[in-house]
């Protein structure tokens, strides 16, 4: 073979390949004609404010910008080398296996369930390649629009007009997050019903992103009981719910008081760090409607992703059987999460800004509408995309805007997610991880020191009319 028949990668060096030519009969162009434009335009999708984040911190920090990464929901701590173990051990597992998932994965997805007061069949449970995924294909089996929080996650709505139905924002109680006002909720389906809208399904999270906050047992009975009335299904997004920061305090799933209606949805992303590995679980209801919804689930997952990675099955089997290991392991993460969050939201407070006190998760969401006449008057700040914005282009501070979880523009509400304050290596990481005071170390007080010197600069700045920081 001739090397400029080569592919690029199998080429020597110094050797370009020839353009193609019309001349030459093997050449495109040669017989489809000249090029012609395409007349339209691909459907717009912009990226998840999430990941967006993170992409803008990367470009600072190629541009020699010193950088504060706030913005992206990572849970910031190592694989346990465990997990490692069993991924590399199952590596030559290449073939594809059962749509819902092996059954060892499913059975040991059912047994952590169980463990959590909720009795688990193993054919209730459906893997996927990551919990959004499994969101999507549940939302487009379910059918209708769908009610989700305000503030949510991001991709609540926004896979909504994907799956081809649309959101329904509807507020939390206050210090709530995470489920819709039981009451607004029903005033909500009511009305959408009355404009010829199908309403199916509201989306909770226990404990919630982006607020950091878990909803009380009595608002999530009172949630069941208006979803029973409305005839929706709940799905149960809780893959935070072993970061609960107080030990004691009891996740109150929907899936308890409504086992008819519920999914529950869970993934290793979170607490045990493997947002990479994508794999995440589906406990459905039992019965009649929880069987046509796995066909249902089952058969768009079989157009789409056919089956999760057989490796990452192997090892999901053995993280939801939680050998003490990995217990342990979660449970560090759990104190890690909560010692960081409450130092930043205490700095936030500091500043002036109102806080909800973290109680789960890796996420603290002040509100700097306290400030809001200072910061509209020295900078122009008027929405929450403003603030965000004004803190990236002018301190290198990544956080998210309450717009992009569904807040009014004018709420100055930030998420703020400070898991990658925890170390830029491995051994900062798993010192921060064994620290019995995180906050002190001097990677993650210099991150904390940061924050304070930005949200004092941008108060003082707004005032003189400029920013002394750099």
């Amino acid at each position: 073979m001739h090397a400029q028949n080569l592919p690029a990668h199998d080429r020597p060096a110094g050797r370009p390949s020839r353009p193609s030519s019309p001349s030459n009969p093997s050449s495109p162009s040669a017989s489809a004609g000249p090029a012609r434009p395409v007349s339209f335009a691909p459907r717009a999708v912009p990226l998840s404010p999430t990941l967006a984040v993170n992409e803008a911190l990367a470009r600072k920090r190629r541009e020699g910008v010193r950088v504060l990464p706030l913005g992206f929901g990572e849970a910031g701590i190592p694989i346990h080398p465990a997990l490692t173990r069993e991924l590399a051990s199952a590596a030559g597992r290449g073939g594809y296996g059962p749509v819902a998932g092996s059954s060892a994965l499913r059975a040991a997805a059912a047994g952590y369930w169980a463990r959590r007061g909720l009795p688990t069949d193993p054919s209730a449970v459906v893997c996927g390649p990551g919990s959004k995924p499994l969101l999507f294909a549940l939302l487009m089996a379910i059918g209708g629009d769908v009610a989700v929080a305000a503030p949510s996650w991001v991709s609540y709505a926004a896979q909504a007009p994907l799956a081809g139905v649309r959101p329904i924002r509807v507020a939390t109680p206050p210090g709530e997050g995470g489920v819709p006002s039981p009451a607004l909720l029903a005033d909500a389906v009511v009305r959408a019903r009355a404009a010829g809208r199908t309403v199916r399904a509201v989306i909770v999270t226990l404990p919630d992103n982006p607020t950091g906050t878990l909803a009380s047992e009595e608002t999530v009975r009172r949630l069941c009981a208006a979803a029973r009335d409305l005839d929706l299904v709940i799905v149960s997004d809780e893959i935070y719910r072993d970061l609960v920061h107080d030990r004691g305090r009891a996740v109150p799933s929907p899936a308890r008081y409504a086992p008819e209606r519920t999914v529950v949805t869970t993934a290793l992303s979170k607490s045990l760090a493997a947002g990479g590995w994508r794999l995440g679980v589906a406990r459905l209801p039992e019965g009649p409607f929880g069987a046509a919804l796995r066909s249902a689930v089952l058969g768009i997952a079989s157009e789409i992703w056919s089956s999760a990675p057989a490796p990452m099955q192997h090892a999901a089997a053995y993280a939801f059987a939680e050998p003490p290991e990995l217990v342990e392991h979660v449970d560090r993460s759990r104190r890690l999460h909560a010692a960081v969050t409450r130092a930043v939201a205490d700095r936030f407070a500091g500043a002036g800004a109102r806080v909800p006190r973290p109680q789960g998760a890796f996420y603290v969401y002040p509100d700097l509408g306290p400030l809001r006449d200072v910061l509209r008057r020295g900078h122009g700040v008027r929405t929450s995309a403003d603030l965000s914005g004004l803190l990236l282009d002018r301190y290198g501070v990544g956080v998210l805007p309450g717009s992009s979880f569904g807040e009014a523009p004018e709420a100055l509400r930030l998420r703020v997610a400070p898991s990658l304050l925890y170390g830029e290596s491995d051994e900062q990481r798993l010192a921060a991880l064994a620290s019995p005071d995180p906050a002190s170390l001097p990677w993650i007080a210099g991150g904390l020191d940061r924050l304070s010197e930005v949200l004092a600069d941008l108060r003082e700045s707004a005032r003189a009319g400029h920013a002394a920081l750099a």
